[in-house]
C-alpha cells in the first residue's frame, strides 16, 4: 500500500496592505499562524499578515514550481489573480475557513 502524499500550498499573503509574500509550505494553517506570530523571518517586520489567495498541489515539485512562477509575477499580476481574473481557485475559501475553525476542517 502507497503511503498518503502530504498535500503542499502555494499561497500569497498581504502584508500592510501593500506587499505581497509568496510561499510554500505542507501545513497551511501553522505556517500562517507563524507568519502572524513574527516567528517568520521574511515577514516578521509587518505589522498586519493576512491570506489572500492559496492553491494546493499532490507534489512539492509542482508547487515548488508554481511558486517560482508566482515570484517572477508583477504586483499587478498577483492582484488579478487574487481577484480572480485570472481564474477560479476554491482553495483560498478552504484555507480562510481552515485558519477561523479551531476544530480543523478535512480538506475538500
Amino acid at each position: 500500500m502507497e503511503e498518503d502524499k502530504p498535500l503542499w500550498f502555494v499561497y500569497l499573503l498581504l502584508c500592510d496592505e501593500k506587499d505581497f509574500y509568496v510561499g510554500i509550505t505542507i501545513n497551511l494553517n501553522q505556517r500562517i499562524l507563524r507568519h502572524r506570530s513574527k516567528l517568520s523571518k521574511a515577514t516578521k517586520e509587518y505589522s498586519a499578515v493576512e491570506l489572500v489567495y492559496c492553491e494546493k498541489y499532490s507534489g512539492a515539485h509542482d508547487a515548488a514550481k508554481r511558486e517560482k512562477q508566482f515570484k517572477g509575477w508583477s504586483r499587478a499580476k498577483k492582484q488579478m489573480l487574487i481577484d480572480g481574473k485570472l481564474g477560479i481557485n476554491t482553495c483560498t475559501e478552504f484555507a480562510v475557513a481552515l485558519l477561523r475553525d479551531e476544530n480543523r476542517v478535512s480538506l475538500p
